[in-house]
């Protein structure tokens, strides 16, 4: 009786810190859902699953540190989502057309960048602690921003000029800068390896 009872609460525990994990989850599960949306032309879903999308983003964030629920899981999830969505949606729009086909580059060939600098780094051995930089997060806004603009005036059939034009040129800028401060501290990190 006493395991039984120890199993059941050691289960009802566990389900409450997968409830962030598991809103993270349906938020990759929406990332076909919109590129779909968007290559059918129904701008009007495409940004309603953008906010869906923001909104619980914020949820499991607030969720996983207000009632403690944080797990590495989570940790790894998060931002895997994150990219996922928005690299997904900018190609989208790239291909649809709607954004430039060089800032849909600039931002894709970052985030490959970043990702095959922390694999060689797993490579050898040396992992590099990855930690979000101000830029980065001001990077991210700015892509968000970019990217529920161009959505909403596709959707709903307004002009976004000269929004639409500032927000590229912070989205340039973040990216560019970014990038840059990421593979300097890699190159910095990587060269303490020891010849053998």
């Amino acid at each position: 009786m006493r395991n039984q009872a120890g199993s059941r609460e050691a289960t009802e525990l566990s389900i409450p810190t997968s409830i962030p994990n598991i809103i993270t989850l349906g938020r990759i599960i929406l990332v076909p859902v919109i590129v779909w949306a968007i290559a059918s032309s129904q701008m009007e879903i495409a940004f309603a699953i953008f906010i869906v999308a923001g909104v619980s983003d914020a949820v499991d964030g607030f969720l996983a540190k207000r009632f403690n629920m944080a797990s590495e899981l989570g940790a790894l999830l998060d931002p895997l989502a994150d990219k996922a969505l928005l690299v997904s949606i900018y190609v989208a729009l790239g291909i649809w057309g709607a954004v430039p086909r060089w800032i849909v580059i600039l931002v894709v060939s970052r985030d490959i960048m970043i990702v095959s600098a922390v694999i060689v780094s797993w490579l050898f051995d040396k992992p590099i602690p990855m930690k979000p930089l101000m830029v980065s997060k001001l990077n991210t806004v700015a892509q968000v921003a970019f990217a529920a603009l161009v959505l909403a005036s596709l959707g709903f059939g307004f002009q976004p000029r000269p929004y639409d034009l500032i927000l590229m040129g912070f989205v340039t800028v973040f990216t560019l800068v970014s990038v840059s401060l990421y593979l300097v501290e890699w190159v910095r990190h990587m060269s303490t390896i020891e010849a053998r």
